[in-house]
């Protein structure tokens, strides 16, 4: 599903207007991200939730060089799926 077709979607099952629809998701999304960015996990029961992880410091290496460099420890998003959903066969 695109945007557009979320957007559409969204707008007809709430019977509002195609840019009411996009400003609330819009807004939707804005929030998980500022949240998550503040060190906050965002849980949608049912649905899933949105957190951060830390990615604790290593040492790469390039297999074609062999060459050794630093990788600095780092935050990175994380989502995770409800139950209800991981069970759905998609064919």
């Amino acid at each position: 599903m695109t945007k557009a077709e979320l957007i559409e979607e969204v707008a007809k099952k709430a019977d509002i207007s195609k840019a009411d629809a996009e400003r609330t998701i819009a807004a939707f999304f804005e929030l998980v991200v500022a949240s998550t960015k503040k060190g906050d996990k965002v849980a949608w029961p049912g649905f899933g939730s949105f957190s951060t992880t830390r990615r604790k410091e290593r040492t790469g290496r390039n297999p074609q060089t062999g060459w050794d460099n630093d990788k600095s420890s780092r935050k990175l998003g994380s989502t995770s799926i409800a139950n209800r959903i991981r069970g759905y066969r998609y064919s």
